[in-house]
């Protein structure tokens, strides 16, 4: 996910509309038959996600990456069944943590590294899993879609200063605006009477917490010296490249509404 200065090719266009288009298809499927088949896209993904930034702290050993990723997908299962049963989460969030702790134990380097953003990956985790049971998935998704759609096309259309370019040179600042923009204009079409306000800035913070999602995991690229986390995704790279907004957001958005004891995500 990235910006670029105007006049940049735009070779990769084809690559990435394909690749999009069947994840938009398979995200769009999941979501409208819901329960256990929405938790388990949402397993593999958490699970892909894993093991790619397994990979990118500690490559000298396929065995770690794999069983930590099947680990996460294997919790994440349990918390999102746990869910859907409507028994209630309970400890079961603990699961959650078997992974991130475990690979604390198994890499030797950058522990506190893999901690933080495997955590940071699983709070993303149960956030769509409570998401799962309201229109805010999809809102989120668009959210974060259209901040990365704006964003890519005003970056390559205008160009301009960059956002940060020590860590993700390709960012714009026209790009990074356009897509708060976008997230707006998301926010606006969800708001009803009275509450248009709070949907364009949440949906404007919500996307903001997607770009610096992408941020960070460029940042870690950057620090192991990785281009992309992996290729299984043609034009995009690794699953983690494509989904790290999605993690920034639906993390940041989770938090809040825990703090604010927002019922939608509260319940069960």
């Amino acid at each position: 996910m990235g910006q670029s200065t105007a006049g940049s090719n735009w070779t990769d266009l084809g690559p990435r509309a394909g690749a999009g288009l069947a994840m938009a298809v398979v995200a769009g499927a999941a979501i409208w038959l819901g329960g256990m088949v929405f938790v388990s896209l949402i397993s593999v993904v958490i699970g892909l996600c894993i093991w790619e930034l397994t990979r990118l702290l500690r490559r000298d050993n396929a065995a770690v990456p794999m069983g930590l990723a099947i680990l996460s997908g294997v919790a994440v299962l349990l918390a999102g069944y746990q869910i859907e049963s409507g028994s209630g989460l309970g400890v079961w969030w603990l699961v959650l943590l078997i992974a991130p702790l475990l690979g604390f134990v198994l890499i030797t380097k950058d522990r506190a590294l893999f901690l933080a953003y495997s955590a940071l990956i699983m709070l993303a985790a149960l956030g769509f899993l409570h998401l799962s049971h309201s229109q805010l998935v999809i809102w989120l998704v668009l959210v974060v879609i259209t901040s990365d759609v704006a964003g890519y096309f005003a970056g390559r259309l205008l160009g301009g200063p960059k956002f940060w370019p020590r860590v993700s040179p390709k960012k714009t600042w026209s790009g990074t605006v356009a897509g708060w923009v976008g997230a707006a204009g998301i926010g606006f079409l969800f708001a009803s009477e009275g509450s248009t306000i709070f949907w364009m800035l949440g949906s404007v913070l919500a996307a903001f917490a997607g770009q610096m999602g992408d941020i960070v995991e460029s940042a870690i690229k950057r620090y192991v010296g990785i281009k992309d986390s992996s290729n299984l995704i043609p034009g995009h790279g690794g699953v983690l490249d494509r989904f790290d907004a999605m993690i920034g957001a639906a993390a940041l958005v989770y938090a809040l509404s825990i703090l604010l004891a927002i019922p939608v995500f509260v319940a069960g």
